[in-house]
């Protein structure tokens, strides 16, 4: 095999084709190398830094702002920095920066910056705390005396859990019950199985239903942004930096809902679990405490165990938040559900598309009864939306279904004779999927179906780990469900 040459020229053309900003200068803080993405980020052209000092293209910037001539200086790289600076058109940038020296035998030759721009995520997460701070403050002005829970953020209540199964009925006589305490509680269960409904439920049977319910999902942010997000920020703490409050004060009196909290960076769940256990919030780069009184409701959607083990959730943490626990059962344990929880959507649906669909036929009631609900109530609700997209009768029909929930035909379609598990073409055995009179793409595309259902059911809906199963992009994987709904 033909090996290429490492040259200046291929490691520049590797460097361009990085989709993040890379800018290098030498011990004197000449830039030696600046990709397009960084001019892009700068609102410069690669021509106008090239080969000139630092200084002299960014004005703004001094020996101690900027992270590449600090880098030279002390030879210690700087991870993670989040950094705000307006370019020279006047638009506010965000962006993460890792500088690292550049050392060669001990000496410091220079300085790498690889810079990624996060300014739309900071701009929609800021909009959304100015948003829940204008909630607040219209709460807490006299001029309305009635309050509803829906300007709380919280809308749902213990009668919106739609369930005759008796350990969901046990689940919510403890909600009912912790409603009328303020320790912290833990949620556990599958991705869609009703996790905030349950939270907001607890909320609104306190006494705290007319504070702010706030949720924040900890897996939709960046690390670097949450920390802010959470705890409140100070002007100046870093560049570009507001005083700004974050979710807890928002939340000051009412109840404070953090999901995947599992995704929380550990150095992060060390601050938090501070902040439990001491009801004070000090924002990022103050120094000042601040006394918060906010009932802490968080979730996970795996083994809290496992998570512990694999070094993603602190133990501490843990245990704290474990003083109320709920365990909510995945809808295929709770099977007497599926035929209220169907004629509940359906309900929702005819008011939302004025439709008069009475219900669902017999055959369609059989197959989502023996459906295994990988994504929970979630799921069911997205089926029976599509479907309520199809219907042109009175009740939902078999055609009607999304394709993955449809019977297979026994002809045309790929046939199992034995395990159900097994998966197609794993050896020469007579338990592996037969074939019969299939077109070549008719095999193909069935084949893709059988093992995205598959890879799904393992994963528990969970796209992203099922994409990983098949070995084929998150998006990919989301464009081949869609198109399968519609088909």
């Amino acid at each position: 095999m033909h090996q290429i040459p490492i040259t200046n020229e291929t490691l520049k053309a590797i460097l361009s084709a990085i989709d993040e900003g890379i800018h290098a200068v030498d011990a004197r803080g000449m830039t030696i190398y600046y990709n397009h993405i960084a001019a892009q980020l700068d609102g410069m052209q690669v021509e106008e830094v090239q080969g000139k000092h630092l200084l002299e293209v960014f004005p703004s910037l001094n020996v101690e702002t900027s992270t590449l001539l600090k880098v030279i200086e002390t030879r210690e790289p700087i991870y993670h920095q989040h950094q705000s600076y307006r370019n020279v058109k006047g638009k506010k940038v965000v962006t993460v920066n890792t500088t690292v020296p550049i050392l060669v035998n001990g000496e410091v030759l220079g300085a790498v910056e690889v810079a990624k721009d996060i300014s739309k995520v900071k701009e929609l997460s800021e909009k959304l705390i100015d948003l829940q701070a204008q909630m607040v403050t219209k709460k807490q002005k006299p001029q309305k005396t009635t309050k509803n829970q829906e300007e709380t953020g919280a809308r749902y209540h213990f009668t919106d859990i739609i369930t005759e199964n008796p350990q969901m009925e046990k689940l919510i006589q403890l909600g009912k019950k912790s409603a009328q305490t303020s320790s912290p509680i833990l949620i556990m269960g599958e991705t869609g199985t009703g996790k905030e409904l349950l939270v907001q439920s607890i909320h609104n049977a306190s006494a705290r239903r007319n504070a702010p319910f706030i949720a924040q999902n900890c897996a939709a942010l960046p690390a670097t942004l949450l920390e802010g997000i959470l705890f409140g920020t100070v002007k100046g703490s870093f560049t570009g930096a507001e005083d700004r409050p974050g979710l807890f004060e928002l939340a000051d009196g009412g109840s404070l809902f953090l999901d995947e909290i599992n995704s929380m960076p550990m150095e992060l769940q060390a601050k938090l679990l501070r902040v439990i256990q001491e009801n004070r919030v000090r924002r990022v780069g103050g120094t000042q405490e601040i006394s918060v009184d906010v009932r802490l409701m968080a979730a996970l959607n795996e083994d809290p165990q496992e998570a512990i083990r694999e070094n993603r959730l602190r133990s501490d943490l843990y245990y704290r938040l474990h003083v109320v626990s709920f365990l909510l059962p995945p809808l295929r344990e709770r099977k007497e559900d599926i035929e209220r929880l169907t004629q509940h959507f359906v309900k929702k649906f005819n008011y939302k598309f004025n439709k008069l669909v009475m219900g669902v036929s017999p055959k369609v009631s059989e197959v989502l009864n023996q459906h295994d609900w990988p994504g929970n109530i979630r799921e069911l609700e997205h089926t029976i939306e599509a479907a309520m997209n199809m219907v042109e009768g009175n009740n939902i029909e078999i055609e009607d279904l999304s394709q993955h929930l449809k019977p297979k035909q026994n002809k045309g379609k790929l046939q199992q004779n034995h395990d159900e598990q097994t998966l197609p073409f794993s050896g020469p055995q007579k338990q592996a999927l037969q074939l019969e009179n299939l077109t070549l793409r008719e095999a193909v595309n069935n084949l893709e179906d059988f093992m995205i259902e598959k890879a799904m059911e393992k994963t528990s809906g969970n796209i992203l780990q099922a994409a990983k199963i098949l070995g084929i992009p998150r998006q990919t994987l989301q464009y081949k469900l869609a198109k399968g709904s519609q088909e």
